[in-house]
């Protein structure tokens, strides 16, 4: 490798050498590198042209054609995406983060662009929304998946599928909450975790918190203040034999339900630090209550009747404002365990802006499902590289966040142009 390259270019094609083996062509094999590289890079931003600007001067239908034509799969990345997670952060300390994240965009061709709510904006507005997938421990993140979530009118209008070229596979209406099952199973074939985390968009859900407590699965996910439940000791009177009128379908509760919020009202609640960030320790008054969840089968009227039993968590940080969940530990499990696991959902926020500032997730301009896709599984790339160099800290690097260690590398490019250093390219980022 020429000496005038950084440092920490020397650790790159080593690193994305077994990537380069899912490309079957010499070209994939050429401009991957160079993609991942330009998202790493310093490019203002990294829609193509400027991207290509740094890493391939005048090359800028080839990289156009690698991520929105050629047709390569995202699926064995994705595998080895997630085996490197696993050696990076896996284990039974670790979660996995079930959240979305949006790409504010406007006009009607882009794939999945509909007005729906974004919750980077706070309202209802018109973007693409991913639902992601995030390894996190210690504080530290790495990006698992991003699928793209297809709204009622992209499924609902073939022809509209069909321009954008969305695979047959995925044309059927889709809730988010099935796609995230959908990669959680995928994902568990290749890392470990101890519990899965969700925010309130997941877990309002009875269907999703069965589908998790199924797969034999720790859980803890948001809930409305409306989320009703019984007590814990609560019992189903049986139908009786004898009785007037029609016979009931449905056995009776021995308790009435009540809402989360007016259970935890008459709850202890504590002041407890559930984390310690950069402008000091993050504390609220927390309580949790262990009951019976009415998420059971319906009655005649409608009303659910006790399902599962798990914890209800109360939150107040700030003024009279609450949050509330749900968890699946045991009973046993004391209020410090319980807060200190549900705070862990935030390092995917940390994950869905790093995407975004730092390896440009929201700068892609293309119209196709598949270019989405190619670029995305990129970004993914590209963060957990960056994210490795700064766990690693190899050479003389220091930085000790995402940002910090990007902009570090960013001190790399240009490099030669693929047109003229083909020999010096193919060196580059062959591999060993």
């Amino acid at each position: 490798m020429p000496r005038s390259l950084p440092p920490w270019t020397r650790h790159f094609p080593t690193w994305f050498a077994p990537f380069l083996t899912h490309f079957r062509h010499r070209a994939g094999r050429t401009w991957a590198p160079l993609y991942v590289r330009g998202l790493c890079s310093g490019a203002s931003r990294k829609s193509m042209q400027p991207l290509a600007a740094v890493v391939a001067p005048g090359k800028e239908d080839h990289l156009q054609h690698f991520i929105t034509d050629s047709p390569w799969p995202t699926r064995p990345l994705e595998t080895l995406l997630a085996e490197r997670a696993q050696q990076m952060l896996g284990g039974k300390d670790a979660v996995l983060i079930i959240d979305d994240t949006c790409l504010t965009k406007f006009g009607t061709k882009s794939v999945g662009v509909a007005r729906q709510y974004s919750g980077q904006v706070g309202k209802i507005t018109s973007c693409q929304c991913l639902v992601s997938l995030t390894l996190a421990q210690h504080e530290v993140p790495v990006p698992l998946a991003l699928r793209l979530f297809l709204p009622q009118d992209w499924t609902s209008d073939p022809a509209r599928l069909q321009a954008a070229g969305v695979p047959l596979e995925h044309q059927q209406p889709q809730t988010k909450w099935a796609l995230a099952l959908q990669e959680l199973d995928r994902v568990r074939e290749h890392v470990t975790f101890g519990m899965v985390l969700a925010d309130a968009g997941y877990g309002v859900t009875a269907q999703f918190r069965h589908a998790l407590t199924t797969r034999g699965l720790l859980w803890s996910v948001g809930v409305t203040r409306t989320q009703t439940v019984y007590p814990k000791d609560v019992r189903l009177i049986p139908i009786p034999k004898f009785f007037r009128g029609r016979r009931p379908k449905h056995p009776t509760p021995s308790e009435d339900r009540q809402s989360v919020e007016d259970v935890l009202k008459g709850a202890a609640w504590q002041h407890l630090v559930w984390r310690h960030g950069t402008k000091g320790p993050l504390s609220g008054r927390f309580a949790a209550v262990y009951v019976r969840l009415a998420d059971g089968e319906e009655n005649a009227q409608g009303q659910h009747l006790p399902g599962q039993a798990a914890w209800i968590i109360g939150e107040q940080r700030r003024g009279e404002e609450r949050k509330y969940y749900v968890c699946n530990l045991p009973e046993n499990t004391s209020l410090s365990r319980l807060v200190e696991v549900t705070k862990r959902r935030w390092p995917c926020e940390l994950t869905h802006r790093e995407l975004k500032d730092e390896v440009g997730l929201d700068h892609f301009e293309g119209r196709s499902w598949q270019g989405l896709h190619h670029h995305a599984v990129l970004c993914m790339l590209a963060l957990t590289f960056l994210q490795w160099l700064r766990l690693t800290q190899p050479d003389d690097l220091k930085g000790d966040t995402v940002p910090a260690i990007r902009a570090e590398v960013a001190g790399d490019l240009p490099l030669p142009p693929p047109c003229q250093q083909c020999r010096a390219c193919t060196a580059l980022f062959s591999g060993p």
